[in-house]
This record gives C-alpha cells, structure tokens and sequence, in this order.
C-alpha cells in the first residue's frame, strides 16, 4: 500500500448480537450477470455471529486470491522472492489473480486445507471472502455477494452472502467484506481441499495495491475433545493508527486457570514492515498479553500471513502457498497465555497501523466447565 493512503474512518466500542442465516447453494453456477446486489454498508460493527460450549472446536480453511506478478518500485524485491516470504507490499507490484483450477470458465481460483478431525460434526460454518475492486481496473461491486466454491473432489456451487456486505470507497480503494453460512456444504463435504473461485477482486498496480481472499470457520463437535467455549464475530471495520482502538469483549467464560484457547483473525490490506498494528487481550483476572509469534510481531500483526501457532508451512496445505500474501492476512494465535488466571471475559483491543487496514472476521476457542 502505497504511503500516501488516507485514513479512514474511526473504530469504535463493538457489541451487540447478529443471528446466523442460512444460504441456500445451488447446484449450478449462473453468470455473473445474474449475481444479487445484497445490501452494502460501508462501516458493519462487530457483532457475535455464532456461540456454542461444546466437545469440540474450530479450525479453518484460508488462502489469499491475488499475488505479486512483476515490480513497478525500483525499490521492490523480485516478486518470486516476495511470494517466499522476502519484505514487499502490494503497492509495488503489478498484481494478477491466481489460478489453481482447470476450468476455463473462472478467472480466479485458489484452495486451501480444511482439518475437520476425523469422527467430527460440523455444527456451524460460515465462508468469508472480500478484496480491492479498485487497482489497475474497476471491478462492479454487483458481484460482491457471489462465490463458487467447490468440496475437495467435487464441482463448483455458487454460494450467494446471506447478510449485509461491508463495503466502503476512498479516493486509494474499494474495500469489500461478503459472507455467508455453508453449514450443509460443509457437513457434505468434509475434510479436505476446498477451493473458491469468482472472487470479486480487482488486477493491476496502483498505489493502494490490489488484495483478496477468503476464509473458511467452522465449528465442530467431537465427544473426545474437551469442553470449549467458541465464539464467531465479524463486521467491517476500519483500524487507523489516528482512529482510536478497536475493542471487542467477548463475555460467558468459563475458562479455568490454566485453560488453552486461541485466537484467529482476518485482515484487509495490512503490509508487512509497516509498525503500528497490533492486539492486545486482557482479561477480567487482569492478566494483559500482546498477541504475536514468530511470523506475526507484536507491532505487525497484519503483515500478510497467512499461519496457525506461526507455522508458515506444516499445519495445512494451500495452493498456492504465498508466504508474503501482499495484503491478506488470516491467523491463528496461541490464547493460552491470556487464560493462565482463568477468565469469564476476554477484552480484545486493536490497534491500527499507520496506513490503516480493515478487520473483518474474529474468533475465539477457550477451554470451559459445564
């Protein structure tokens, strides 16, 4: 993203309580043309989406739309040297959709792995994609609400939002934000490559720079597993270094002293080596930690991974698999350290870097008592 980026908006106090919709998937995949207009906002509060207590958890399946294909800065690394994790934003780079698929009929398509255990029920599912339509050509956003995504083996569905789209314009961008539920897509389906494609997002250089992706969150339950508490949030916010924190409380613990949990986010337009951004968790025993790893620094947590417990490589399979994702971000964290005092209430307080980015998706797994 290029320096000169206004910001934008301001990040204020998140609450209140949104139920899940089901979609209906279709079998087949009509044209682009025909692809609802579902209602836009360009600021969505966070709200919680779905809760359980259950013997279980969550996992997801992740992967960024648009890579780097050739340098526009004489400054900038060599894109293929960007793609294995070396510094780079999406500023400075002519970017180009990936392709991962066979058909002809799709212009972008990527997949990633999704680790339901084995003897598992999905319980919940949900399917989140958004991206830039504004770079080196103008996407419509009519197409905003509309996906295919295909089952690892099986054939594309089209998958419509089920809710209101996040979607919010500058004089740099055109930032975008759609989901929708895919509970009885993803109960069919299983374990496995999942692959999407028609993701609305824009090509070309421009100095905001292009950026897209998708996240898949599902929750399951398992009678081996421990009890956990789960929680989905989600909205369309924008973090700015000048706006003000972001803050989301997450209430109705029943963590005990020592409890594991974790903590996944999704993020929009955050360029790595650009300081200012991070997350810090408090909870009601008063226990204060910055969240980070070895991929994702305490002052960069937006910083275009894509990585669970910072693994870049082992915990799942992605195709492609960038490393520098130029602008998407979609990680897991270790909560553990954040529970070691037990807690009954989690504070999340996010903190924008100097250029801005967009949050759009939080969840959160915490051991709990019945």
């Amino acid at each position: 993203m290029g320096s000169s980026r206004r910001i934008l908006g301001t990040l204020g106090l998140l609450s209140c309580l949104t139920l899940s919709v089901h979609v209906p998937v279709a079998g087949a995949a009509p044209s682009a043309s025909n692809a609802p207009s579902p209602r836009e906002q360009p600021r969505v509060t966070f709200t919680e989406r779905y809760q359980a207590v259950l013997h279980g958890g969550l996992v997801r399946a992740s992967n960024s739309a648009i890579g780097c294909r050739k340098e526009e800065s004489p400054e900038a690394e060599p894109c293929a040297d960007v793609k294995r994790g070396a510094a780079g934003v999406n500023g400075d780079f002519e970017m180009f959709y990936s392709e991962v698929d066979s058909d002809p009929d799709t212009y972008n398509s990527t997949r990633a792995e999704l680790k339901v255990p084995q003897g598992a029920k999905v319980s919940y599912a949900r399917l989140y994609w958004g991206g830039n339509l504004r770079v080196g050509e103008q996407k419509p956003p009519q197409d905003n609400g509309r996906v295919l995504v295909a089952e690892p083996g099986g054939a594309y569905k089209e998958v419509l939002a089920d809710t209101v789209i996040g979607h919010r314009t500058d004089a740099g961008s055109d930032a975008y934000q759609a989901s929708a539920d895919v509970t009885p897509l993803v109960r069919k389906g299983g374990a496995g490559m999942w692959t999407v494609s028609q993701l609305n997002v824009a090509m070309g250089h421009s100095e905001v720079g292009a950026w897209g992706g998708w996240t898949l969150v599902v929750a399951y339950e398992h009678p081996k597993e421990p009890v956990r508490r789960i929680s989905l949030w989600d909205g369309f916010e924008v973090l700015a270094a000048r706006a003000g924190d972001g803050i989301v409380e997450v209430e109705g613990l029943t963590a005990p002293a020592g409890a594991a949990g974790k903590v996944g986010l999704v993020g929009y337009d955050g360029d790595r080596g650009v300081l200012g951004d991070s997350l810090t968790v408090t909870s009601d025993s008063g226990r204060r930690v910055i969240i980070g790893d070895a991929e994702n620094p305490f002052n960069d947590v937006m910083n275009s991974t894509v990585t669970e417990f910072g693994d870049q490589d082992h915990s799942f399979v992605r195709q492609p698999e960038h490393i520098n994702n130029l602008g998407y971000d979609a990680d897991v964290f270790d909560l553990s350290p954040a529970l070691s005092g037990g807690a009954r209430s989690l504070n999340f307080r996010f903190t924008g870097e100097s250029q801005g980015h967009f949050l759009g998706v939080l969840f959160v797994q915490t051991d709990a008592r019945r």
